[in-house]
């Protein structure tokens, strides 16, 4: 076994095996009522494909691969943002997980961040992984996520919101170091190409949506962060989601079912040297 750096000719591997990754724990783990799991899309291959070339520009060091018989079986991207360490992306060939490949390219991802006094991980399901996760000195915190059609009829007047743009990014950070410990950064050019750009007139928060889902929210308070909520539900399309919702944040679950979306439990955010972050609902791989 070998675990060495990321490469640019390893990212469309990665992208392979963490779609069959993916694809295989959701099979696993599916309701008898839900549907279907579904491959990425190529729209979507190509997003985590560029996602992860931008962590191999700003953090090579954080991205690590596994081979075995000159074959890329494993790896993990991370990043540092000023005192916080966060995972992006760690997957094992499917057949291949309990073998230590997972433990050793984790190691390899989790030494990057070991002088950072915090850390952020999203996790899935996956019992394996989760016990690396807190081996590796991380509390597990389970998640929930709302799904399902909006309820029209109690979208509330809103006030006090506007479109935000790049004039916006600098107080946006600011309340990123608040909540996490560092801010976004370069991480904004990749959520403003994806979805749109919400504020607060007052510039007491910000929310990212696509129409299809909430891919990230910060708020200095919880009415703010319910106004912004409520906006990128009123722009939602046919069905919308709400992932990565902690306990800590069950404002974002009342506006949830206020809206009449599905509550289900989703996941963990895993945390080192830090509380569950309030009011804020992360992105699933920048954090």
């Amino acid at each position: 076994m070998l675990i060495r750096p990321m490469t640019d000719a390893d990212v469309p591997l990665a992208e392979g095996i963490s779609d069959d990754a993916f694809f295989a724990l959701d099979v696993a783990n599916r309701l008898p009522a839900a549907p279907p799991p579904e491959r990425r899309s190529a729209s979507h291959s190509a997003a985590w494909e560029a996602r992860t070339r931008g962590f191999l520009a700003s953090d090579p060091d954080g991205c690590w691969v596994a081979v075995q018989d000159d074959e890329v079986v494993g790896f993990a991207t991370s990043f540092r943002r000023e005192r916080v360490w966060c995972l992006a992306t760690f997957a094992v060939r499917p057949g291949l997980q309990g073998a230590g490949i997972g433990a050793q390219v984790l190691d390899a991802a989790v030494a990057y961040g070991a002088d950072t006094p915090r850390g952020m991980l999203a996790a899935s399901v996956d019992p394996r992984a989760l016990r690396r996760y807190h081996l590796a000195g991380f509390r597990l915190h389970p998640q929930l996520a709302l799904h399902g059609a909006v309820d029209r009829s109690v979208l509330p007047a809103l006030t006090g919101v506007r479109e935000g743009d790049a004039d916006d990014l600098a107080w946006m950070d600011d309340l990123d170091r608040a909540h996490r410990g560092g801010p976004h950064g370069t991480d904004h050019e990749r959520l403003l190409a994806a979805g749109r750009l919400v504020v607060t007139t007052d510039r007491s928060g910000y929310a990212y949506t696509n129409g299809r889902v909430m891919a990230l929210l910060a708020a200095r308070d919880e009415d703010a962060a319910r106004t912004l909520l409520w906006e990128c539900l009123a722009s939602a399309e046919e069905r919308y989601e709400i992932a990565h919702v902690t306990s800590a944040n069950y404002w974002a679950v009342e506006v949830g079912l206020t809206a009449r979306l599905d509550l289900v439990a989703r996941g963990h955010l895993g945390l080192r040297g830090m509380a569950p972050p309030s009011p804020y609902v992360h992105h699933g791989a920048l954090l």
